[in-house]
């Protein structure tokens, strides 16, 4: 499987998570040079963007330790683009959610709010 498959997997995992609790996909994989946010998704007045990482059981290095410095910035960077493009008037926060999958099964997930903030 490829990462992509295994990304993939994870996201649409992440995906019904927000729906079952409330929240309307605005966007999957929203790409701008330098960034990518796998989910945007809104709940009430305010905007979730969603880093999701999707990982094989036993991981060298878990997932949220994945989410570093750089990688915040670069999340940020394209938050605050997505927030221009759309003109998005109202709150934002920045959640992650990480996958475990042992196959092709999530066997364990986690979904951290408010992970970062700007």
């Amino acid at each position: 499987m490829t990462t992509r498959e295994i990304g993939n997997i994870g996201e649409d995992y992440t995906a019904k998570f927000l729906e079952k609790n409330g929240c309307v996909i605005l966007s999957r994989n929203f790409t701008i040079r330098g960034g990518e946010i796998d989910i945007v998704a809104k709940k009430g007045d305010v905007v979730h963007f969603v880093e999701v990482k999707t990982r094989k059981p036993n991981p060298v290095q878990r997932g949220e330790e994945a989410i570093g410095s750089d990688k915040i910035a670069h999340i940020l960077k394209t938050a605050k683009f997505y927030i221009r493009r759309y003109r998005i008037d109202c709150s934002c926060v920045f959640d992650v959610a990480v996958v475990e999958l042992t196959g092709t099964k999530v066997t364990g997930f986690k979904y951290i709010q408010r992970a970062f903030t700007a």
